[in-house]
């Protein structure tokens, strides 16, 4: 199961790369790319597990920009 996001506010292209590493290494992701120039973050898992994965990637993504949003694309 895919699940597209906008990240508003995203403004540091090495913090997306570590947003990337870490949602990869949740439990049930299969794969999770963040795309600074498009600021969207594409996270494919197992689909019985995607709400813990999206509540997670949310709190990764505060962790290294506080003041960006996870928008559903």
């Amino acid at each position: 199961m895919k699940k597209k996001f906008i990240l508003d506010g995203l403004d540091c292209a090495n913090c997306a790369a570590k947003m990337e590493q870490a949602i990869n290494e949740l439990d049930g992701v299969r794969k999770a790319t963040v795309n600074f120039m498009t600021t969207k973050l594409v996270i494919d898992g197992e689909e019985e597990k995607m709400p813990t994965i999206i509540a997670e990637a949310e709190k990764i993504v505060k962790k290294f920009e506080p003041d960006t949003r996870m928008k559903k694309a």
